[in-house]
């Protein structure tokens, strides 16, 4: 029995998000594990670095597998991308150690948000970013990620509802970037709550069309309130981008 580091990219527009579920087939995990059990013989689970959400997009995933199969790593990553859907593509494959675990073992993820400010955005890109017809103030935005840089407590900037578990994350980095007027957000952190990324891009995005202050941040760690903080932006702007181990 072997196990497999595999990364991969999807355009996640159609699918349910990545987690399998009970009452629907059209999942990323699903797709996998189907084409993965029909090559073992048996069935096969997949672990990826974090559960996208339905809509959201991947340019680097990374998930493992374990199964014995007769064939070579490039023979089991051109089985994949020819059995699975044309939006969703192995980018590559390595044998790793038995213990290793695409979720556990993960140090830090970057995610990007997309935003299109123009008043009618490229046809080819309409799935892969959020578009609005106003050019926020990105120097105000870039100087409102300096107080989301470091470790705090996320709970105001998250979806999650009563918890045990710990909304204490850290980000280290956070870059924005405008050209020809499309907006790009790109996120690392350690981890990340049910739709941190979206709500801090919502809040920046606001920040910028001087919809709320950047003080609003600071209030928003000290009361840990979701609804202090900017709206959650729509799923087709977001891509999970690297997972460093």
């Amino acid at each position: 029995m072997k196990n497999y580091k595999i990364v991969i990219q999807y355009e996640g527009t159609r699918y349910n998000g990545w987690q399998r579920q009970g009452n629907t087939s059209n999942t990323i995990q699903g797709k996998f594990e189907d084409v993965l059990s029909k090559m073992a013989g048996k069935t096969v689970e997949i672990n990826a670095s974090g559960r996208t959400d339905a809509g959201v997009h991947a340019r680097g995933q990374v998930a493992n597998f374990k199964c014995a199969v007769d064939m070579t790593e490039d023979e089991i990553a051109e089985y994949l991308n020819h059995y699975l859907p044309k939006d969703i593509a192995v980018i590559s494959i390595e044998e790793m150690p038995e213990r290793f675990h695409a979720r556990l073992n993960a140090k830090s993820k970057t995610y990007e948000y997309v935003i299109c400010a123009k008043q009618k955005s490229d046809v080819f890109n309409r799935r892969t970013q959020y578009n609005i017809d106003e050019m926020p103030d990105i120097e105000l935005m870039k100087e409102a990620t300096k107080l989301l840089i470091g470790k705090h407590d996320f709970k105001g900037f998250s979806s999650v509802g009563r918890t045990k578990k710990s909304t204490v994350r850290t980000i280290n980095s956070i870059d924005i970037e405008e050209k020809a007027g499309v907006i790009t957000i790109r996120i690392n952190g350690n981890g990340f709550l049910y739709n941190m990324v979206r709500i801090i891009s919502g809040t920046l995005l606001e920040i910028g069309l001087r919809k709320r202050e950047i003080s609003c941040i600071e209030h928003i760690f000290e009361s840990r309130d979701r609804t202090l903080a900017g709206d959650t932006l729509p799923a087709e702007g977001l891509a999970l981008i690297e997972v460093l181990y």
